[in-house]
């Protein structure tokens, strides 16, 4: 029996209703649509609009595409059609086509499906066939077309419901099937697909199908190389050596090392990016240490060995098991029901091929070694100050000086119960709204003290020696790479001023510099806040930008009264609960692989003030005349 007390918390957070009547009447049976659309996390992980590469209209995309990609895995169809026409989505691959007479049944009923029959989808990326119908009942309109044998069947759907069932009919098209679709607004708003995500992901389709062809609105992605490839493309400079590609039957891998801070993963089951790594990953990074420590005959720290790294794996699994409906992460611990374990696979694998690749290739093992004996160097030269840093951050937490914290946290998964995010603000009143208007279960504030160091061109070590930095970095739990990252969603939050604009920019600097995964694997945001509000004695209207103010007024007619928020601080805890909840707007920071960290932060951060005044005043005179913009 619990307490008096835990019962009565359970019911002051909204755990248990004392008033419900528990009878027949309160049990239902959800049919499969329903529950999808009831439960659209447990298919597609999060709903969102696209701002963010991991929203559910491109797992939506994906779902679909897998399917393509096994069909292509099983040796059918080389080339897949993408198009994307606003909101209207179209994917053709040139496979077997579905069996016409289970056209219907594939796209709307649950546990249906050939991958079941692991004869004929024996490494498949789809598992139950749930995918497809959750893009269909997730989808106002929903187009399922299958070209077989000179035969063609379609079916029409809408949020799950078949409106049209069409009869069989002679065609000309080539064997394949044509899903068409449109995401349903009432479950994703105002949604819009961004083309670089999209991108990214067909990208990573073909390097991991060598002679797979995808074409995207017309523009045409294959591969050659695969890993090699991938790696080459995401690299925003030069590897301190040749890139390492290894290859064998299920298993590829590239391994190479930069001078970045932190370690660089990208890994791949049956194809699927498991973004989130799994058992594979952990096995791969294991097994890199123990193949560079008996090379060497050095018993090296592994955090010395992986640091700067960037390196991928493929592995291709029968029957593999992902911890979630997204595939996100591997649980999966062997090769298939009667081969060996993910981790003896992956390790006998690079104990045998990279370590013969070593032996062979003398001068990148020199160089290997030269930097891990640098990272070593690094590590000692700061061990000293960690020990006291890490009681300096104790102390701070267990006097809740710096981070107001929330009850949950993230665990690596896509479960949106795990979802949490830290706003990262200055100043006490910024700091006050949001910590009165936040969700104490997964909103958490952390708050600075002035303006953070410029930390340009410095080493880790300030870190640890930076009372700000070191608080930061603990309470964000990433001192040894992300796999304990507390907060899913990293958050900087300040005014929309000139200060606000440069401690954005001195931690975005932190952050590159030091923590660049956490950009990457697309953590860090920006917080998008009003600057004005419209509002009559009927209603309110926020805006965030000049021209959402100019079509506030005209909506709210004559003479509305026009409030201009200067900083987060005035805006009202009240108020501030609408810019932080449901309808957050976060502006995503993201790297692409031109964008090259030391140029960038060296420009914006270095010594080059003359330049970078003439670079402001150029783009302050093209703001000022429209003629010259045109």
């Amino acid at each position: 029996m619990p307490s008096t007390f835990f019962w009565l918390s359970l019911c002051s957070l909204g755990e248990i209703d004392m008033t419900a009547n528990y009878s027949e009447e309160t049990i239902r049976t959800l049919d499969w649509k329903e529950h999808i659309r009831k439960r659209p996390g447990m298919y597609i992980g999060k709903l969102g609009d696209g701002s963010s590469p991991d929203d559910g209209i491109y797992i939506l995309l994906k779902e679909v595409i897998d399917n393509c990609i096994d069909e292509y895995m099983m040796g059918f169809g080389k080339t897949v059609e993408v198009t994307i026409n606003d909101h209207r989505v179209a994917i053709r691959d040139f496979g077997r086509g579905v069996p016409l007479g289970k056209v219907v049944d594939v796209v709307s009923k649950m546990n249906t499906g050939a991958k079941y029959d692991s004869k004929v989808f024996k490494k498949s990326v789809g598992l139950n066939g749930v995918g497809i119908k959750a893009v269909n009942a997730l989808s106002s309109s929903f187009t399922i077309q299958s070209f077989r044998e000179g035969k063609e069947k379609a079916a029409d759907f809408s949020e799950g419901e078949i409106l049209k069932n069409h009869p069989q009919r002679n065609s000309t098209e080539k064997n394949g099937t044509l899903i068409s679709f449109e995401p349903d607004p009432t479950m994703f708003g105002k949604f819009h697909f961004i083309d670089e995500y999209i991108e990214a992901m067909l990208r990573n389709y073909t390097y991991l199908n060598t002679g797979l062809t995808i074409l995207f609105n017309g523009q045409k992605f294959q591969s050659r190389n695969g890993l090699l490839d991938l790696l080459q493309e995401n690299m925003s400079g030069e590897g301190l050596y040749p890139i390492i590609h290894l290859m064998n039957g299920d298993i590829e891998v590239a391994i190479t090392h930069g001078n970045q801070y932190g370690e660089e993963y990208y890994s791949f089951v049956n194809g699927q990016h498991t973004t989130q790594g799994g058992t594979h990953q952990v096995a791969y990074k294991e097994a890199l240490v123990k193949t560079i420590r008996d090379f060497f005959k050095k018993d090296f720290d592994a955090s010395d060995i992986r640091s700067s790294i960037i390196a991928a794996i493929s592995i291709k699994v029968e029957e593999p098991v992902f911890e979630s409906q997204t595939k996100t992460k591997l649980g999966s611990k062997d090769m298939g029901p009667k081969g060996p374990s993910v981790r003896n696979f992956i390790m006998n694998f690079l104990t045998s091929k990279l370590d013969d690749y070593l032996h062979k290739h003398g001068e990148t093992a020199h160089i290997l070694l030269k930097k891990i004996q640098e990272s070593e160097k690094e590590r000692k030269a700061i061990s000293g100050i960690k020990k006291l840093a890490r009681e300096r951050a104790k102390k701070a937490s267990l006097h809740n000086k710096k981070l107001r914290d929330c009850r949950v946290h993230y665990n690596g998964t896509d479960d949106r119960k795990n979802e949490s995010t830290l706003f990262i603000t200055e100043g006490d009143s910024a700091s006050g709204s949001i910590t009165k208007s936040r969700d104490v279960n997964s909103q958490a504030v952390f708050s600075l003290r002035g303006k953070p160091l410029n930390c340009f061109g410095l080493t880790k070590k300030v870190v640890y020696e930076n009372e700000e930095f070191n608080l930061l970095q603990a309470a964000l739990n990433i001192e040894d790479g992300l796999d304990s990252l507390r907060y899913k969603n990293v958050v900087i939050a300040t005014d929309a001023d000139v200060d606000g604009m440069h401690i954005r920019l001195l931690l975005l600097t932190f952050f590159l510099q030091f923590f660049p995964n956490l950009v990457r694997n697309g953590h860090l945001f920006i917080l998008q806040t009003p600057l004005f509000r419209v509002r009559n004695k009927k209603e309110t209207i926020y805006c965030y930008s000049q021209e959402e103010k100019i079509m506030a007024m005209e909506t709210l007619g004559k003479n509305p009264e026009i409030t201009r928020f200067k900083g987060l601080g005035e805006i009202s805890p009240d108020e501030f609960k609408h810019f932080i909840g449901p309808d957050i707007r976060l502006q995503p920071v993201r790297l692409k692989k031109e964008d090259d960290l030391k140029d960038i932060l060296g420009f914006y951060m270095g010594k080059n003030t003359p330049e970078r005044q003439d670079f402001i005043i150029d783009r302050l005179r093209v703001e000022e005349d429209p003629v010259e913009v045109a």
